[in-house]
């Protein structure tokens, strides 16, 4: 489990979710379904993919289930671990409860989890095309995601990164310095010499912050490199030509990161430059949803024909 996703972030998104989506309670089933009736409700994957935040079918039935309800209490279980693969047809998890708790929290569940796994699964396939390239320095390439994700979703989103094989970049902006070209603009409009005043502003950040800066030509590299308080340094949409060249201008004195455009079809190639990271934004922003399902049998009920309670 990554850090930022814990079951306190979790619950937290349980709860907006439901608010959102029953605020007043579940009138179809309030009405049509006896409040003793028990249900046994199985999730299913409807493709292939990568299990990401199983955890959600709990968290979003527990948090549906009335601990004074007449039918019991919901109870999940076969919940298969993150990062498993799944084929069509094959049970992610099983739920057992009170048939109103379940009805209530099924699309909320399915939603969430829908999201997650569709990242882990492209993820996956990220880091498939990947393979076993290493960098310049032979550590493995690492594919690492972005801050591109969905708002009140991103705890989950980077921990389905995670869970397809891949590697959180910074969660937000309060956990590194990364330099883009809007920051240089800013830091650069006095004088222009962008290693003094990168030296200036690392001045003022604590020993431990890692510092990353963006540039997008191979002659603002030696100029950031000279600063002495670089980290990692990314590279922006370069060509695979101008990456191998500025992998060999670094020459180990930072992290080498690429990005801009990345796609399935073009990141082993990018990997096999030489640098240590590739990061790409749609790992988040481009992953849909996986097609799951949840199929449902209503157990016999002990209360009369009459559903309220």
């Amino acid at each position: 489990m990554t850090a930022a996703y814990t079951p306190q972030v979790l619950r937290a998104v349980v709860d907006r979710a439901l608010a959102e989506d029953a605020p007043f309670g579940d009138l179809t089933s309030d009405a049509f379904v006896p409040a003793t009736a028990r249900a046994r409700a199985v999730v299913r994957a409807r493709e292939a993919c990568v299990v990401a935040c199983g955890d959600v079918v709990a968290a979003v039935m527990t948090a549906c289930s009335d601990p004074a309800s007449p039918a019991g209490a919901v109870r999940v279980t076969d919940v298969v671990p993150d990062g498993e693969r799944l084929a069509p047809g094959d049970v992610l998890a099983v739920v057992e409860g009170p048939a109103r708790a379940v009805l209530r929290g099924e699309r909320v569940a399915l939603n969430l989890l829908a999201r997650a796994v569709a990242v882990a699964t492209r993820t996956a396939a990220y880091v498939a095309a990947v393979g076993d390239a290493v960098s310049a320095s032979g550590r493995p390439v690492r594919v690492v995601d972005t801050r591109k994700t969905t708002p009140g979703l991103r705890a989950l989103e980077k921990h389905a990164v995670t869970c397809g094989g891949g590697f959180n970049h910074r969660y937000s902006l309060s956990d590194a310095v990364m330099v883009k070209d809007n920051h240089l603009a800013a830091l650069l409009g006095a004088d222009g010499e962008v290693t003094s005043a990168l030296r200036a502003a690392a001045a003022r950040l604590p020993h431990t912050t890692h510092l990353e800066v963006e540039v997008d030509r191979l002659d603002q590299i030696e100029p950031v490199l000279a600063s002495g308080v670089v980290g990692t340094l990314m590279l922006d949409n370069f060509s695979l030509e101008d990456l191998r060249a500025g992998v060999a201008l670094v020459a180990g004195r930072a992290l080498v990161e690429a990005s801009g455009g990345v796609t399935l079809e073009t990141i082993g190639a990018i990997a096999r430059t030489g640098v240590d990271l590739v990061s790409v934004g749609a790992l988040t922003h481009g992953a849909g949803s996986v097609d799951l399902g949840l199929d449902m049998e209503l157990a016999t009920s002990t209360a009369s024909a009459d559903p309220r309670p």
